[in-house]
């Protein structure tokens, strides 16, 4: 099943009706009322993302299910062209998008993806080749692959994240022109 793509943008468009599609698809779903709380929580951080993103961003959200197993999309076109993207950085005391905890770090790697994709990065590294901070050259962006390497700080981090907690996997990507989010859960 795949529910209904609601239309999202940076300046708060379409949050709303992203968490009420959650909602809907939970209900649909028969989940338990703590498996309903987890799913709108997903959808709550990754559309939160969304307004945390620089630059005038639209993006499309929807969820699609098979048996127990619920993925929860973000899609974008790169939009955002890399002068505009840059000219924003550059007001930053570190010239980069600040990522604080670890929706940060997935956000950053979001943005590293359509950044990549508006350089035309994406024909020579094949399907996203984006490490967590943004360095081409490694595979796609997974939860798995972050879990595996966090230390320190960056453990610290993923412990505390709601999205780590209760995602099975979460992967940032690109497909052709677009670049997508998508977080992975088992009820």
């Amino acid at each position: 099943m795949k529910s209904d793509v609601i239309h999202t943008a940076s300046d708060g468009t379409g949050i709303v009706e992203a968490l009420k599609q959650a909602e809907a698809v939970a209900v649909y779903k028969a989940l338990s009322g703590k498996d309903a709380i987890h799913l709108r929580l997903l959808a709550e951080e990754m559309t939160g993302m969304i307004k945390a993103l620089t630059g005038e961003l639209a993006a499309e959200f929807w969820i699609e299910t098979v048996g127990d197993r619920f993925e929860l999309h973000l899609r974008t076109d790169t939009e955002m062209n890399p002068d505009k993207r840059q000219r924003l950085l550059a007001v930053t005391t570190s010239g980069k998008n600040s990522a604080s905890g670890f929706m940060g770090k997935v956000r950053s790697a979001f943005e590293a993806a359509v950044s990549a994709m508006e350089r035309g990065y994406a024909d020579s590294v094949g399907a996203g080749l984006i490490d967590p901070n943004g360095n081409i050259g490694f595979a796609d962006w997974t939860l798995t692959k972050y879990r595996q390497n966090a230390k320190g700080e960056e453990w610290d981090e993923l412990e505390r994240s709601i999205v780590a907690k209760i995602a099975d996997e979460v992967k940032v990507c690109i497909k052709g022109s677009s670049v997508e989010m998508i977080i992975e859960k088992r009820f």
